[in-house]
C-alpha cells in the first residue's frame, strides 16, 4: 500500500500534467528493477472487476485495446464531484468518436449509489457506457484500487459529504501504467492533459512491461 503523503507529492508534482513533447509521457508510480535481467517493472492497475450504470460487468479487459481516463466521485457529493464530472464531460465531447480512449469514474459512495441511480446519473449527464462507464462495487476493492491510482478515496464522517475523495483525473496507458495526472476542479489543468492524452493516443506502448 502506498502512504497517503506519496499521493500529496505525486499530485503536487504532476498536477500541471505538462510533458517535454520530445521524451514523451513519463510511466508514474512505483518501479522495480530486476536484478536478473536487468528489466523494469512499473506499476500497474491491479485486476478489477465492477458492474457499471447499464449493469454490465467492466474488468481491465474493457480497457485493453486502448486508453482511459479515470477518477472516484459520488452521486450525492456536494463539494468537488460537480466541477469533475464537468471536465471529464469536455473530455467525453472531445473524444466522443475516437474508439481508443474510454472513461473510467468509481463510485466511492457503495451504499447508495446503486446501479439505477448510476444510471440517473449518467442520463442527466448525457453520456453512455461504454464510452463513459460509471461504476460500483464491492467497498473494500473500491477503495484498494484507488492506491493504484495514487489518490484518495475514504469514508470520513467529518468532511461534507462523508468521504474523503481527490478530484485528480488519472490517465491509464494500454499497459495498465499511469502516464498523467491533472486536476480534474481547473479547467486550465485539465487543457494541458488534453495535450497528455493526444501524445499517449499516438504512441501508445506496444513493448512495455
Amino acid at each position: 500500500m502506498y502512504k497517503f503523503s506519496y499521493f500529496v507529492i505525486i499530485l503536487a508534482t504532476l498536477s500541471s500534467c505538462g510533458f517535454n513533447q520530445e521524451e514523451g509521457l513519463p510511466i508514474l508510480g512505483q518501479r522495480d528493477i530486476d536484478k536478473a535481467t536487468g528489466e523494469t517493472h512499473y506499476q500497474e492497475i491491479r485486476d478489477f472487476s465492477f458492474v457499471n450504470q447499464d449493469s454490465v460487468i467492466v474488468t481491465n479487459a474493457t480497457f485493453e485495446n486502448g486508453i482511459y481516463v479515470a477518477d472516484f466521485f459520488f452521486t450525492s457529493c456536494p463539494t468537488i464531484c460537480p466541477k469533475v464530472a464537468k471536465q471529464m464531460h469536455r473530455l467525453y465531447v472531445k473524444y466522443e468518436n475516437d474508439d481508443r480512449i474510454k472513461f473510467l469514474s468509481h463510485s466511492i459512495d457503495y451504499r447508495r449509489d446503486s446501479v439505477p441511480r448510476l444510471k440517473e446519473y449518467a442520463t442527466k449527464l448525457g453520456v453512455e457506457a461504454p464510452k463513459w462507464n460509471f461504476v460500483t462495487g464491492d467497498k473494500r476493492a473500491i477503495y484498494d484500487i484507488a492506491y493504484d491510482y495514487m489518490t484518495t478515496a475514504l469514508e470520513d464522517t467529518t468532511i461534507l459529504g462523508g468521504f474523503d475523495h481527490s478530484g485528480a483525473l488519472t490517465l491509464i496507458d494500454n499497459k495498465r501504467h499511469i502516464r498523467s495526472f491533472c486536476d480534474g476542479t481547473d479547467p486550465k489543468s485539465v487543457d494541458k492533459f488534453m495535450k497528455d492524452i493526444d501524445w499517449l493516443l499516438e504512441n501508445m506502448p506496444e513493448d512495455e512491461k
